[in-house]
């Protein structure tokens, strides 16, 4: 017997989820996970820190020049992808559109791994993000407390570092600052 098709998620189908859910709408399918761990929320809420005010703000001379946003919806095609992080250089950030997604793709996304993501992130979004063009991408794993780093090539991603514990970081896009990456890890 035959299973039927199932229905391709659409952009409503996000209103349908609990409040203390985060949807996501990946190849065709409604993703829906739980909030964020606090170790999780932890990670971001640090990085944030570390990365936007030079980056965003040009603070503590910074560079400046980007757009740094926490939990952004972005559109991909048919997709609506919420990273944990992403940075788009100012001059291609959409300031004002029509609806709450952000229909450009960012220069750079971090998604930060759990253990009920991290499949998704890595086989289902990583290919996603390298079709759309972001050309950085970082993955942060609060559990065995990693860094990786990829750069998009030619439409493939290329690791360009792989950090750990409390490794001192300068990585690309974000060269221009050094990141210690035992302030992240909470223990």
């Amino acid at each position: 017997m035959t299973e039927p098709a199932k229905k391709k998620a659409v952009y409503q189908d996000l209103f349908s989820i609990p409040d203390n859910m985060r949807g996501e709408i990946v190849n065709g399918e409604l993703i829906v996970t739980p909030r964020p761990s606090r170790k999780h929320s932890v990670v971001v809420s640090r990085l944030g820190y570390e990365v936007g005010p030079p980056y965003d703000l040009g603070r503590g001379g910074g560079p400046g020049g980007w757009i740094i946003l926490s939990e952004p919806e972005v559109s991909l095609g048919e997709n609506i992808l919420v990273p944990d992080m992403a940075g788009w250089k100012k001059e291609r950030f959409p300031v004002d559109e029509p609806h709450n997604w952000i229909s450009v793709a960012p220069h750079w996304i971090c998604e930060v791994l759990s253990p009920g993501t991290a499949q998704v992130d890595r086989a289902e979004k990583m290919p996603l993000y390298a079709r759309h063009g972001v050309s950085y991408a970082w993955l942060l794993d609060p559990i065995v407390k990693t860094l990786e780093v990829f750069r998009l090539e030619n439409g493939k991603w290329l690791v360009v570092g792989v950090y750990a514990g409390s490794a001192r970081v300068s990585a690309e896009p974000f060269e221009q600052i050094e990141l210690n990456l035992g302030l992240f890890w909470l223990e």
